[in-house]
């Protein structure tokens, strides 16, 4: 059984690995999409990451895709009382707040569901200020349309006044921060954005943890970047840290037996105020590597290679 995590000081409890849902209707068609969701629930996985603006991207797509898929699996499923949802808001339109109530009402039906588990505004907006968002937010939580909130992409200053502005003003407090963060890119998150997170009490569930797929192996030279859609979004992780981060992970790789995704993840999982990565994949085989960092236990030295090697 999957050991579970609470998320800062809501009462949500999650597995220390949640599936990003951003593929979903993209790069992993609907029926890829379902066998996925499936299987990591079957593994003992129960949050599911998405945001109305996936897949807005794709030409044709106008954001929404993902949380559709979703919400026609747990249709078809029946399991949505073995899942939390948490979805996003306000990226491509801010986060005024009659933004933001338009949005929850529109993820809710994409998702068929009466209620988010866990909201996020999906990247801080200067041009409103932060009690008018929160307070927006907080209605959603009265409405019983939220279950609990969070903040994604939010630098330490901007997370400490959102933070306070919440406590003073009597809105509900955010309880989860989704930042990036990887083993290349470990300043993203370590100090004072970390510090300030957990000052507040709050769970860290980070995106990006593979790096767009490079900490996977996949991508060893610029001709490797041709492979995937990703590709050219990883070409600086060729330079610099990039290749001896990749060495390292042969040797755990190596000595576990296990793949460089899930050595990844299991090193992701075992930083300290980690509440859970965020991982997504297109393949049942991608998600087998991804839920066996569920019991990848790493030694110390593992981890001190790696760390060595990222910094």
């Amino acid at each position: 059984m999957v050991e579970k995590r609470q998320v800062g000081g809501s009462a949500l409890e999650i597995a220390p690995l949640a599936l990003g849902g951003n593929v979903f209707g993209w790069t992993a068609d609907e029926a890829a999409s379902f066998r996925i969701l499936d299987a990591f629930v079957d593994a003992g996985g129960n949050l599911i990451d998405t945001a109305d603006v996936y897949s807005a991207w794709v030409p044709g797509h106008r954001g929404g895709e993902s949380e559709g898929v979703i919400g026609r699996w747990l249709k078809h499923s029946q399991k949505r009382d073995k899942v939390l949802i948490a979805t996003k808001v306000g990226f491509l339109e801010g986060l005024a707040p009659d933004v933001i109530a338009r949005a929850c009402d529109a993820s809710l039906e994409r998702l068929g569901i009466d209620i988010i588990d866990l909201y996020y505004q999906h990247k801080d907006d200067a041009a409103v200020p932060l009690a008018d968002s929160l307070g927006a937010m907080d209605a959603l939580v009265k409405a019983g349309k939220v279950r609990s909130l969070g903040l994604s992409q939010f630098e330490p200053d901007r997370l400490d006044d959102a933070m306070r502005t919440a406590g003073a003003n009597g809105l509900e407090k955010p309880a989860a921060l989704q930042p990036w963060y990887n083993l290349i890119e470990r300043a993203r998150l370590e100090g004072p954005l970390l510090d300030t997170a957990l000052e507040h009490g709050m769970a860290v569930l980070p995106f990006y943890g593979l790096a767009n797929g490079f900490l996977t192996g996949k991508y060893r030279s610029r001709d490797d970047l041709q492979k995937s859609v990703r590709g050219l979004r990883i070409t600086d992780y060729l330079e610099g840290r990039g290749m001896q981060v990749l060495a390292a992970l042969d040797e755990v790789a190596a000595e576990t037996g296990a793949a460089l995704a899930t050595v990844t993840l299991a090193w992701t999982m075992a930083q300290p105020g980690i509440t859970a990565p965020i991982a997504s994949a297109t393949s049942l085989d991608q998600l087998d590597e991804l839920i066996a960092a569920l019991t990848l236990d790493l030694t110390p030295d593992q981890i001190e290679r790696l760390n060595d090697a990222s910094v």
